[in-house]
């Protein structure tokens, strides 16, 4: 089949589909897609309230819960545990497919029905307070996370320990403020490193010890800003930076975040790949015009799917875990094969289309909250043979009498759900991190939008009041409320007022880390800056012969392209306007090799 231009029906811009994708759409036995891949993944990231704690009353006793959910969300919500357990029955909410009203339209009224619980969490040990996770223990203020252990406040780790305020971390131990690293030790305010050990405020390091302010060394040993020191002279330059002062630490962050910047960067960030384009991407194959994929396999236009294996899939936003031929589905994984149009379905699934927070299941068609069924549709239970004749019939008349959205978007089979079914509210998800929109903008493209509750907690000290190094801060510190620094009036969901916890504290003190001025939203928000946006750019490399375009940076190695511009293209996630040098793989790798 030949590639087709087509045009979104969303944002009306052009789009491609390749030959490869009708494959791919023919294996599954879905039609082609009439939204384009930047709307779809807006589709579905409406779904994602990544690290909003709400307190709601359960809808079952009325008493105060937290939830994923805020109060006003249009549903019901059980506490976790009550969910899970075996004292309510979904199937109660079963109904008839009825041939006079559009499928979403039923959905939606199944949606409101059927209680959801109030977190998503799978074998969690002493992590009360997180959320979105798999396997944590000892965790405190984690989201995303898998597989991690006495880690604080921190977004998408795993495989990690002893890591507080990171994101995006696999296999790393001992770490703060790090930001897509992978296998790292005792590594500190450092990103995009690689098996390194004992490294502070350094970029894009793979093979290093004992490196501060560095960027692009590969395999070198005490380093400071990527000049050679002897290792007595190392450790004595080190103690003149007094790391342990927060006045300090902010002229550091200012020094090497201008030093970073005279550094090339390449257009996508990962390592052991083969054939792949995107952004942080690692150890895959086959994986095109996708975002944080690890161990990925034949997969396209995908988003976070880090933990463990994914492989043959289209369109999957986050988890995964060993999934397999899933598509337009956002956070499902854990042993999954053919799930499609699915939220939040995960152990064991197999063959669901249209389905919510179903697990263990198989054969499903529009059911929510589903645990160990097979053949129901909406709910309700069906013998094999009545199943297998349904589900064509409602598919068809899917196309017969499509949902139109408040968007005016039109939904027949093969669309992921609308954004009006969602139980969130558009600054509610992390659409804004990649899609900013104003609320203006939101209101008029159909979306809803939540003003922002104001926090209420009375500060008892201030962020200006906190001692300047770490080895003036007492004890007692852990019974103070802190005034954030933004006082709650930035845009990042400050929470105006924190507080700081005993083994957060001995972290600090053992570390000589100076303590944190900002709540851990805005230090989160703050970090994720440095983190380019789930969407692309075509650009051109940065190199023009004999150092890049703007001359901040001097080539070190002659390129195959010699005295002349580099003539590569690419597609990035470094936006235009960024202040990176970005240069395309063969003259990075010349550089850094």
């Amino acid at each position: 089949m030949n590639t087709e231009t087509k045009v979104c029906q969303n944002c009306k811009a052009q789009f491609a589909i390749e030959p490869e994708d009708f494959d791919f759409y023919k294996k599954i036995d879905v039609p082609p897609p009439t939204w384009c891949p930047e709307c779809r993944l807006l589709r579905r990231i409406l779904w994602r309230n990544e690290k909003n704690f709400y307190k709601r009353s359960d809808s079952l006793t009325g008493q105060m819960i937290f939830s994923l959910y805020p109060e006003h969300a249009p549903i019901k919500v059980y506490d976790y545990d009550y969910w899970w357990s075996d004292k309510w029955d979904p199937m109660e909410y079963g109904r008839d497919y009825d041939f006079s009203k559009s499928f979403f339209e039923q959905l939606n009224g199944l949606i409101k029905d059927v209680p959801f619980m109030s977190r998503s969490i799978i074998y969690f040990v002493n992590s009360d307070y997180s959320m979105n996770a798999t396997a944590l223990k000892n965790c405190y203020m984690v989201f995303g996370g898998a597989y991690s252990e006495d880690s604080y406040y921190s977004l998408n780790i795993s495989k990690s320990k002893d890591c507080f305020d990171c994101a995006y971390l696999t296999e790393c131990e001992v770490s703060y403020e790090g930001f897509f690293n992978e296998k790292c030790f005792r590594t500190f305010f450092s990103s995009h490193c690689e098996s390194s050990q004992d490294v502070y405020f350094s970029r894009n390091c793979v093979g290093v010890t004992h490196c501060f302010g560095c960027v692009n060394l590969r395999n070198k040993s005490y380093y400071i800003f990527n000049e050679p020191y002897s290792k007595e002279n190392y450790f004595a330059e080190l103690d003149r930076f007094n790391r342990g002062s927060a006045a300090s630490l902010e002229d550091i962050r200012k020094k090497v975040g201008e030093f970073w910047l005279r550094y090339p960067v390449k257009y996508l960030q990962g390592r052991h790949n083969t054939d792949v384009s995107g952004q942080y991407i690692s150890n895959s194959k086959n994986v095109k015009d996708s975002y944080h994929i690890s161990d990925g396999e034949n997969l396209r236009y995908c988003q976070s799917l880090y933990i463990n294996r994914a492989r043959d899939s289209y369109d999957n936003f986050r988890f995964g875990d060993n999934s397999e031929l899933t598509y337009e589905s956002a956070i499902c994984g854990l042993n999954t094969s053919r799930l499609k149009f699915c939220y939040d379905c995960y152990s064991n699934c197999i063959d669901l289309e249209y389905c919510i927070s179903c697990h263990s299941s198989s054969h499903l068609f529009g059911c929510v909250g589903l645990r160990k069924k097979q053949y129901c549709i909406f709910n309700k239970q069906y013998m094999k043979e009545e199943y297998e004749k349904l589900v064509p019939r409602i598919k068809k008349h899917m196309d017969e009498l499509p949902y139109i959205d408040k968007g005016r978007r039109t939904y027949t089979y093969g669309e992921f759900f609308p954004p009006d079914l969602s139980p969130f509210a558009y600054n509610e998800t992390i659409a804004p991190e990649s899609f900013p929109m104003s609320k203006e903008e939101t209101l008029s493209r159909g979306y809803r939008w939540n003003e922002k509750d104001k926090n209420s907690y009375d500060a008892t000290i201030s962020a200006e009041e906190l001692p300047d190094n770490i080895k003036d801060v007492q004890d007692n510190i852990v019974d103070e409320v802190i005034e954030c620094a933004h006082k709650g009036r930035c845009e990042d969901f400050c929470v105006a007022a924190f507080r700081f916890v005993s083994k957060e504290l001995a972290f600090y003190k053992e570390h000589e880390l100076p303590l944190p001025r900002l709540c851990w939203r805005c230090r989160d928000a703050e970090r994720l800056r440095q983190r380019s946006p789930m969407k692309f750019w075509v650009r051109s490399c940065a190199c023009a012969g004999p150092k890049s375009e703007n001359g901040a940076y001097d080539n070190q190695a002659k390129h195959q392209h010699g005295e002349a511009h580099c003539p590569n293209e690419f597609k990035t996630s470094y936006a235009p306007d960024r202040p990176e040098i970005v240069y395309c793989k063969s003259c990075y790798n010349s550089e850094v090799a």
